[in-house]
């Protein structure tokens, strides 16, 4: 039987899109580089904030730049991450449904850790147990160091826990950590990118999960 819930945050829990295709398109001008649209940005994201930002540069921009693009995007954003960005529909209503089952609670994302805090109090104020994100010494997802963290922290085992995330990288993240893997077709990847990834347990929308996580061994 499962303890812990472990879910990835952009295109997962947080239609976090707008607002980091808004934040990285005011650096990108600030600085005279092309800008993108967020179907571009859609794939940019998935590997963290300096992959983000080395997708969305030209490629032919030297580390100086680039390191002043990146850490203003960082500053930029962790004060405008919550412009736009809203919880999918549902999701705060499945949390919940799973937090009254005794089940423990955590988010893994690449987003900088003090961000994914703050957004976690935002919008969804007492609901995780535990947060891991992107910080000095914490290598990127699909890297499974911050599940294994988690893991740790909620003296759980991988057998019972399970992965939840929307992309490529959330499926590799729980292969990797040796976690149950779902997937979830809302967000920025959807469900026949998934299939081809590889993805065996699918929800089509946020109550389909609890019912998929009960089931697994």
């Amino acid at each position: 039987m499962k303890k812990l819930v472990i879910f990835d945050m952009d295109g997962t829990i947080l239609n976090t899109l707008d607002d980091m295709t808004d934040s990285c398109n005011f650096i990108l001008q600030k600085y005279g580089f092309p800008l993108h649209t967020i179907d571009e940005v859609k794939y940019f994201v998935g590997n963290g904030i300096p992959k983000l930002i080395e997708r969305a540069l030209p490629s032919d921009v030297d580390k100086e730049t680039f390191d002043k693009v990146l850490a203003d995007f960082i500053q930029y954003y962790e004060l405008h991450s919550a412009d736009k960005t809203r919880p999918y529909d549902g999701v705060i209503d499945l949390i919940q449904s799973l937090k009254n089952h005794g089940y423990m609670i955590a988010v893994n994302t690449n987003k900088v850790e003090s961000a994914a805090i703050e957004l976690c109090k935002t919008y969804f104020p007492n609901l995780f147990d535990i947060i891991s994100g992107s910080r000095k010494g914490m290598p990127p997802k699909p890297a499974p160091d911050g599940v294994y963290e988690i893991l740790e922290r909620a003296n759980v085992t991988k057998e019972e826990a399970v992965f939840i995330g929307d992309s490529d990288v959330d499926l590799q993240t729980g292969i990797n950590a040796g976690t149950d893997v779902i997937g979830v077709d809302w967000g920025f990847r959807g469900a026949d990118f998934l299939k081809s990834q590889g993805a065996t347990n699918i929800a089509m929308q946020p109550k389909d999960v609890e019912e998929i996580v009960l089931r697994l061994l």
